[in-house]
């Protein structure tokens, strides 16, 4: 008589934390069950913290409110975003395991060209599992995948290559556009299924999306703080693209690789032009400063762990944006608390 089969935990089930930060009930989890069910939630409420949010039943999850983000941080609860979804990152700061996988609730299934769903966490955990390639570009894009290899040129002296240390999905459905690309494409969807995924080489900085986003929290997790965006501050929805420039500058530093690509999520819902606009604003044009000043950034030699290439980094952008406006002194700071914050509550 045959033994009857012994089910397959799922991938870093016991590894992997998922981040969601949200200000509605999570009805989108049922869409998601077969895919999040094994693994631990950690729900980060947003905006009033007395309103009741609903997930459902069979998750193992935690849920913070501002209130608990206030009773654990204390004073160093200022740098956590108010009413903006960076308030994400305290979720981050809380969580005990390797790896974290954040997802924003207006995110769905997708299917892919065949009409399969797509598991966009094992996806994004095989992208952090396999080696990336940095420091020197494969034409034939990931040559860890099954069916591709390093093409013929490519130094074999680096093909052991680089710890994956983010894993940046993409969105079927409603692309992530700016306010003003936004109004000018109000119908426009993106359709295109690119079966690749890539490292983004070494010196080369891109608009990170929080929206389905993996990465390795112990490598890289001090620098993936989303800033101080939302209720009383002059900026909104650069939240993931400050962490994504930071964490890039680090990475390129400490000789670690990102990743971008595979797996799409289905975007279900377009915010709105004017009110991201508003937010938007001042970004639009700081960005025009801010952008070379990543691209500049050199960090010192001395600088080994994350948290003191953070640290260096807070106060060269005090020094080099905080001319442009007190903002980025306020920015620093709060950098600076973060990196505190995080120590607090993951001591060495």
């Amino acid at each position: 008589m045959a033994e009857p089969s012994v089910p397959i935990a799922p991938p870093l089930v016991n590894e992997l934390d998922i981040v969601i930060p949200t200000i509605r009930n999570l009805d989108f989890l049922e869409m998601w069950r077969a895919f999040f069910q094994p693994y631990h939630l950690i729900i980060v409420q947003d905006g009033d913290p007395n309103k009741k949010i609903n997930v459902p039943e069979g998750f193992d999850y935690e849920l913070y409110n501002r209130n608990d983000i206030n009773r654990i941080l204390g004073p160093k609860a200022s740098c956590i975003s108010f009413k903006d979804s960076a308030c994400r990152c305290f979720g981050y700061m809380v969580s005990k395991k390797k790896y974290i996988y954040t997802i924003d609730d207006d995110c769905f299934v997708a299917e892919d060209p065949t009409g399969q769903k797509i598991n966009a966490l094992a996806q994004h955990i095989q992208n952090l599992l396999t080696p990336a390639t940095p420091f020197f570009f494969n034409t034939l894009y990931d040559p860890y995948r099954t069916g591709a290899d390093f093409v013929r040129g490519y130094p074999f002296s680096l093909r052991e290559g680089a710890s994956t240390a983010v894993s940046h999905g993409l969105w079927l459905n409603i692309p992530d556009y700016d306010a003003p690309t936004q109004l000018v494409k109000p119908r426009e969807r993106n359709t295109r299924y690119v079966d690749a995924v890539l490292t983004i080489p070494k010196s080369t900085l891109f608009p990170m999306c929080g929206m389905n986003l993996a990465f390795d929290r112990e490598l890289i997790g001090p620098a993936m703080y989303f800033g101080l965006m939302g209720d009383g501050q002059p900026i909104g929805r650069y939240d993931d693209m400050w962490a994504g420039w930071c964490c890039k500058v680090i990475c390129d530093h400490l000789g670690l690789g990102v990743k971008t690509g595979l797996p799409y999520i289905f975007h279900s819902k377009a915010s709105n032009p004017f009110v991201n606009l508003k937010k938007e604003y001042k970004g639009i044009f700081w960005q025009e400063d801010i952008i070379p000043f990543f691209q500049s950034v050199v960090l010192p030699k001395e600088c080994t762990t994350v948290q003191q290439c953070y640290i260096e980094l807070s106060k060269m952008v005090r020094e080099k944006l905080g001319p442009i406006d007190p903002y980025f002194e306020k920015l620093s700071d709060a950098m600076a608390t973060w990196i505190d914050a995080w120590d607090e509550l993951n001591p060495q």
